[in-house]
């Protein structure tokens, strides 16, 4: 009997933990794997990711959706043509911009994939009803806390608010904050560099913020990853997360021009 056009023998062994996909020209796709099962998280496209599960033997159990961007959708509906039987998790409040999701969130609901309980959490800011997930338990037992943020936090930024104000940012931040210090931070650009960039010119005499950007750099420079980031390390040099209110926050978007997000 053939196999499956969506499960082809394993070309790379797969590895339980949380995998990034580099897609397009900044986007990370999440992959969170456990056995031979997948997770996906706002997939930009379809066919890199495919490929990915393919090369490993893996099934795709779920998407996860933060908002409805197609940077963020647009690789959903191919990935269920490939697997059907996936669900889709999205906000119920955006049925009519996600309207493939089959599982349907708010703020507060927990639920279990992979075995593991996932927390969704409302931040709307960068869209109205946007949402995070957070693995209390990481992606594997005795890992660390997880955190798929999104575009609200960033790696030394936070996300532009196409829908929402200065006030929902904050408040979606300090949110994310109150998370434990070791809960790392997946959000779904590389936008490092460039964010501490802007904030190394902001602030030139923190040195926190000068020896991280010397750090990202030198990564950059390598071809590697800046990601996953640190809710500790982020309120040592996110700018955004140290706001002390909205007018702080507001006053920092000023600066647009020079940051990303």
């Amino acid at each position: 009997m053939p196999p499956s056009p969506a499960v082809q023998t394993p070309s790379i062994p797969a590895t339980d933990g949380i995998h990034q996909l580099p897609v397009l020209s900044d986007n990370i796709v999440w992959i969170w794997v456990r056995g031979q099962q997948a997770v996906v998280v706002d997939p930009a496209v379809a066919e890199p990711v495919i490929h990915w599960l393919q090369q490993r033997g893996l099934e795709l159990h779920a998407v996860l959706q933060t908002h409805h961007h197609a940077d963020h959708i647009g690789g959903t509906p191919g990935l269920l043509a490939q697997w059907p039987r996936a669900d889709v998790i999205a906000s119920k409040a955006d049925r009519d911009r996600i309207p493939f999701q089959t599982i349907a969130v708010a703020g507060g609901d927990c639920l279990t994939l992979l075995g593991q309980p996932v927390e969704v959490i409302e931040v709307p800011a960068h869209t109205r009803h946007h949402i995070a997930f957070y693995l209390s338990e990481g992606a594997q037992k005795g890992d660390e806390p997880a955190l798929f943020c999104g575009d609200t936090l960033f790696s030394a930024g936070c996300g532009r608010l196409f829908e929402g104000s200065a006030a929902d940012m904050h408040r979606a931040l300090q949110r994310l904050g109150r998370l434990p210090d070791h809960t790392s931070v997946h959000c779904a650009h590389e936008y490092t560099e460039a964010n501490l960039r802007w904030a190394a010119q902001l602030r030139p005499e923190d040195a926190g913020i000068r020896s991280r950007l010397a750090e990202v750099s030198g990564l950059r420079r390598r071809g590697e990853s800046s990601l996953p980031s640190r809710i500790d390390l982020e309120h040592r040099t996110n700018l955004f997360l140290q706001a002390q209110d909205p007018d702080a926050l507001a006053h920092l978007r000023e600066h647009k021009d020079h940051w990303k997000g």
